[in-house]
């Protein structure tokens, strides 16, 4: 029973480094994980310990524990590339979306809220030109996290053309 217990205890601890540390311990460019790995391990002294505790021939509880072992890291691995496949691949690019200022956006500093689908919070935001709070406003341009906007409605003039 010592084997095992010591294979589990092993495996215990690479899942919890691989949890840790974000998968730390990747093997063959990710097609051996660390969790997979910990995982059957794990498993295979669990289920190495169950089958010796239980009265089972050594020679039964290895491949007892060996099968069910390799089930175990096959489908973690499945789980865990499909997982790494739904991940969001690059953000979608907010040039052109409009939205409302949520402060007043100088040249320097602002915050606007964007109507895009998946824009959920309020965005870091400057302009070439004060722009008041709540005015409807259109992104022109993304520079890391922060966008420039200008207004959607161009401002009326401040004097009015009169015809003669």
């Amino acid at each position: 029973m010592l084997p095992f217990l010591i294979v589990g205890g092993i495996g215990l601890l690479l899942v919890l480094v691989s949890l840790v540390f974000d998968e730390i311990v990747d093997f063959l460019d990710g097609a051996l994980s660390g969790t997979a790995v910990g995982s059957a391990l794990v498993v295979f002294g669990a289920s190495g310990a169950i089958a010796v505790a239980n009265g089972l021939p050594d020679w039964s509880a290895y491949l007892i524990s060996a099968v069910v072992g390799i089930l175990v890291f096959v489908g973690v691995q499945l789980v865990i590339r499909s997982l790494k496949r739904s991940e969001d691949g690059t953000p979608s690019s907010p040039v052109g979306l409009f939205g409302v200022t949520r402060s007043t956006v100088t040249t320097t500093s602002g915050e606007v809220s964007l109507d895009g689908p998946h824009e959920i919070e309020t965005r870091l935001a400057f302009a070439d030109e004060v722009i008041p709070r709540d005015t409807r406003i259109r992104v022109i341009e993304l520079q890391g996290s922060r966008v420039r906007v200008e207004r959607a409605v161009p401002a009326p003039d401040a004097s009015p053309v009169s015809e003669t």
